[in-house]
């Protein structure tokens, strides 16, 4: 490879990084409504606590579902609001089909279009949900009550755009009531505050993450975040940059607000808690703060009429990294992981020449790359086949609740059958790709360049369906690109690369593990989220693909890698090839 070419190529990722220099923005908060707020942190309190004494178990089907969700409705009728409903049904994994039901009540405005201001109302159903999520519902009532006395009866003092005081169901459970409305809005929204568990200790903190690589509107994000600092006097929390970058690349998000950002919907969350919503165990109604209800529930109350007066610069969504006070644009970062992706391309074009020119033959490698994409992709196969007969757990597309049965239970006879048939997969290719005579240092060049250039192809096709996704193929690219400096002689250099250049996927899984506490079922969860569909087929597809570029590597790297045979040093077939090879010419023979 030529190093001198690789590190020349390098310019243009300076460029890319002097225009995202330029891109660092810090938008204008929304001023506050001329009102002072009169949220009662006490009262919401109170009524949180009322809630979790007499309905503890609210998950869907579960034993004050129904009386929980009259409840409801019943402190809305007395504010004379509106409350309408909607009823259907849906899969929850470790609770099979249940009944859900989200309710909303209508402050009518000027206009139809409508800010939604929302709480799941049920829990995990283990425990009273005191925080998780009776704050958030109490708070809803409690905003409600606010406005009812802000206007004057008879007379009533019309808001510029319609308030909508939604209580949805499963939230705990992937914020399937928030996916529902999302999908069916009764409105035009243009914009969506999630109350969450608003009743810890924890410091007032801000999630911004969607199903989808996108972003509230940063004038959301930065009147919400001025509004809690006017309550607390200190800035609220918000994810990590490092956090915000995985969650582009990899969008996942436990919080509700996550399906109307994928929409182009601009919503976020107000929470105590962190990633995830607080274990069950330790929600108590003894351990709710007044004075964090109070907080967020002014914010809440503050961001709605800075909202309602001046939204026309606060709709839709766009894709940023919030850093402090300032957003870094999403296209500068794209820009900068595009051109991430030159150096490694050219330095493989050239490598690709230096072979060619040395008249190193590459098609026996690039089919020997061709058999273990199939077998990857084989494998790929017997986990959907495997799932379609009901090996995994079944479900509605959304992130099971981390704390439920579905999670920690691991199928161990799905996953053994799983595994020998991937193995068994692997056995029939495995004569064609085992070396069967000494390889020489030419065709080892030849497997690794093979390999990279099938590690830029997906590279190319995951800048096609998520650039953020970039971040996790990057460290593999520009470290793998420099195995075929590595002498033979030389081993434990060419682990140390392959090790660093799993950093990427590593991402992943410690991300799953640590900052949603799934610690060692975090592999088991990635895959119950590709059993959902929450992953989509083609990113899966994208993956394997590149594993399999990966497996070539260190089969060069463990000297164990063959370039595919000709034919007259092929070994025969075996009886399964055989049955395969004699339908194929029968089928030919039938139709000629």
């Amino acid at each position: 490879m030529n190093g001198r070419l690789y590190r020349g190529s390098f310019v243009v990722v300076a460029l890319a990084v002097l225009l995202l220099a330029f891109s660092i923005v810090r938008p204008v908060a929304l001023p506050p409504p001329q009102l002072p707020p009169n949220f009662d942190g006490a009262g919401t309190r109170a009524l949180a606590t009322y809630l979790a004494g007499h309905y503890p178990d609210r998950s869907p089907g579960g034993a004050n579902s129904l009386t929980a969700a009259r409840w409801f409705r019943d402190q809305m009728r007395q504010y004379d609001l509106p409350v309408s409903s909607e009823t259907w049904t849906a899969t929850i994994p470790g609770r099979g089909r249940s009944q859900l039901q989200n309710l909303w009540a209508v402050a009518r405005g000027q206009t139809r279009q409508a800010i939604v201001v929302m709480a799941h109302r049920d829990d995990p159903g283990d425990g009273t949900g005191a925080n998780d999520n009776a704050t958030g519902t109490a708070a809803l009532v409690e905003l409600a009550r606010g406005y009812a006395l802000s206007t004057t009866p008879g007379s009533r003092v019309r808001s510029g755009h319609t308030i909508v005081f939604l209580s949805t169901d499963a939230g705990a459970f992937g914020g399937l009531g928030a996916l529902r409305f999302a999908s069916h809005p009764p409105f035009p929204v243009v914009a969506v505050i999630d109350l969450d568990a608003i009743g810890g200790s924890g410091v007032p903190r801000i999630e911004i993450a969607g199903d989808a690589p996108r972003s509230p509107a940063a004038s959301l994000v930065q009147t919400a975040a001025r509004r809690i600092e006017e309550q607390t006097e200190r800035p609220p929390g918000r994810p990590s940059v490092v956090a915000q970058l995985i969650d582009l690349g990899f969008p996942f998000t436990l919080y509700g607000q996550g399906p109307f950002v994928a929409r182009g919907i601009p919503a976020l969350t107000l929470t105590t808690s962190g990633a995830r919503p607080p274990e069950s165990f330790t929600d108590r109604s003894s351990t709710l703060s007044t004075t964090r209800i109070g907080q967020i529930g002014r914010a809440a109350q503050q961001l709605v009429g800075s909202l309602d007066q001046g939204l026309e610069i606060a709709q839709g969504t766009t894709t940023f990294v919030w850093a402090g006070q300032r957003f870094v644009r999403g296209w500068a970062i794209e820009v900068v992981l595009f051109t991430l992706l030159i150096p490694y391309l050219v330095a493989v074009v050239d490598l690709f020449a230096h072979c060619r020119r040395r008249r190193i033959p590459l098609l026996p490698a690039a089919r020997s790359l061709r058999s273990r994409v199939a077998v990857w992709l084989f494998a790929g196969a017997a986990f959907y086949a495997l799932r379609i007969f009901g090996a995994w757990p079944t479900g509605e597309p959304r992130p099971p609740n981390p704390a439920s049965r579905a999670t920690g239970d691991w199928p161990v006879l799905a996953l053994i059958l799983f595994t020998a048939i991937s193995f068994g997969g692997w056995l029939l290719a495995r004569p064609r790709l085992a070396p069967r005579r000494p390889v020489t240092p030419e065709d080892q060049l030849a497997g690794e360049t093979a390999a990279l250039i099938g590690l830029g192809i997906v590279a190319l096709l995951v800048l096609a369906t998520n650039p953020y996704a970039l971040i996790f193929f990057v460290p593999a690219l520009h470290a793998w690109l420099w195995l075929p400096q590595v002498h033979l002689g030389r081993r434990p250099l060419a682990v140390l690369l392959l090790v660093a250049g799993l950093t990427g996927p590593a991402l992943i899984v410690l991300s799953v593990a640590v900052r949603f506490g799934l610690g060692f079922d975090a592999p088991w969860y990635l895959l119950e989220l590709v059993s959902l569909g929450y992953v989509h087929v083609p990113a899966v597809a994208i993956t394997l693909a590149g594993a399999a570029c990966a497996a070539q590597l260190v089969a060069v790297t463990a000297h164990r890698y063959a370039p595919y045979p000709d034919r007259d040093d092929r070994p025969p077939l075996g009886p399964f090839r055989s049955l395969v090879r004699a339908i194929v010419l029968t089928t030919r023979a039938r139709r000629a």
